[in-house]
């Protein structure tokens, strides 16, 4: 089944040069965790983020001194930005004013209808849209116990609210996430707002964990999702380095066939009969090869039972033996090389292949 074939119609709206809505690719982005007013990490860290593909970066806005920032960093780096705003409305005009692309603003946070009314009128002049973002966990005094302790329906009841007032300033550049640290909350959220409005929907699980947790949480929430054909822009919400959150992203989307480039990487789970130290290996080559843009299938596998099947398959491929690894190349055997220097050659190929540069020295995951 093509998922891209189900996927729920949206309305489309950009957010820079970036389109969101099911007319467009399904977009990934991140948040900055550097102190914003630091101008120089939170620079470096956008531009981390921009080499691994990162096609929308959110920067928390919280204080004058941020808001000021942000018209220096904007001009620094290429990614759109959307500043994170929460209750003060003269940080959002503030924001505008310094050339950010988006706001992630609730409406019915920043007070009385002349202050929605003044940011609604920065966001039309400068066509800039808004995202309502609805976290379970800050739900306003009332809904909850007004839907019965139902989150999912409460956080629903809270989009609509927020919705409603910038409809009646007729405002319709709106995206809106749900968001709850309980995978199946999220997804029935979503589904009872998608039954009552087109607007693009950004999908992810809050406060999902770290990498290991956070990645299995994610994948499991946002894949459901996205086969069911919601959500139109994703973040990976993990207790790590941002760049982390956008390689998963990537791993999820291009796992169901959603986005297309970059590595995937097969490798086999060892036992008794390997030869080689694959789980070195493979961790070394998804480090170095993160960065890499060009659609590429790369097996590593490590004894004579699989391997050669799986390496045959792939564009490039190992498959380990006892002192020497075989190196497959577009399913054909193209050397025998001693364990020592299979990665480097492993390595070579690729590069070969997608005719980019991999740095040795890339960051960790």
């Amino acid at each position: 089944m093509e998922i891209k074939n189900q996927r729920r119609p949206s309305r489309t709206i950009k957010i820079g040069s970036v389109s969101i809505g099911s007319d467009a690719p399904i977009s990934v982005q991140s948040m900055t965790n550097t102190i914003t007013e630091d101008i120089p990490s939170t620079v470096r860290q956008i531009k981390d983020l921009e080499d691994y593909n990162c096609e929308i970066v959110r920067i928390a806005v919280n204080t004058d001194n941020a808001a000021r920032s942000l018209r220096e960093i904007v001009k620094q780096v290429k990614v759109p930005i959307v500043a994170d705003i929460h209750f003060d409305h003269k940080l959002a005009v503030a924001s505008l004013e310094a050339g950010v692309s988006g706001l992630r603003i609730n409406p019915g946070n920043i007070g009385d209808k002349k202050k929605v009314k003044e940011v609604v009128a920065a966001c039309k002049d400068r066509a800039i849209p808004i995202r309502i973002g609805v976290n379970s966990g800050s739900l306003e005094k009332g809904l909850l116990e007004k839907n019965r302790g139902d989150f999912a329906a409460a956080m629903v009841d809270s989009a609509l609210k927020h919705i409603n007032i910038l409809e009646d300033e007729s405002f319709y550049d709106i995206k809106i996430s749900l968001k709850s640290t309980d995978i199946l909350t999220t997804i029935r959220g979503y589904e009872l707002l998608a039954e009552k409005v087109d607007y693009p929907f950004h999908i992810g699980i809050t406060e999902s964990g770290t990498v290991l947790s956070g990645t299995v949480k994610s994948g499991v929430g946002i894949g459901i999702l996205l086969y069911k054909g919601i959500g139109d822009t994703v973040r990976v919400s993990l207790s790590d380095n941002p760049v982390t959150e956008v390689i998963v992203a990537y791993h999820i989307l291009r796992d169901l066939g959603l986005r297309s480039g970059g590595v995937q990487l097969l490798s086999c789970p060892t036992c008794g009969r390997t030869e080689i130290d694959i789980v070195k290996i493979a961790r070394d080559f998804e480090r170095v090869s993160a960065k890499i843009k060009s659609n590429i299938k790369v097996a590593i596998m490590g004894c004579v039972v699989n391997g050669p099947g799986e390496s045959m398959h792939a564009d490039v491929g190992i498959a380990g033996g006892k002192e020497k690894s075989v190196l497959f190349s577009k399913g054909k055997i193209i050397g025998r090389y001693d364990n020592k220097e299979i990665f480097d050659v492993l390595i070579k190929e690729v590069e070969n292949i997608t005719g980019e540069k991999i740095s040795l020295d890339s960051m960790l995951l």
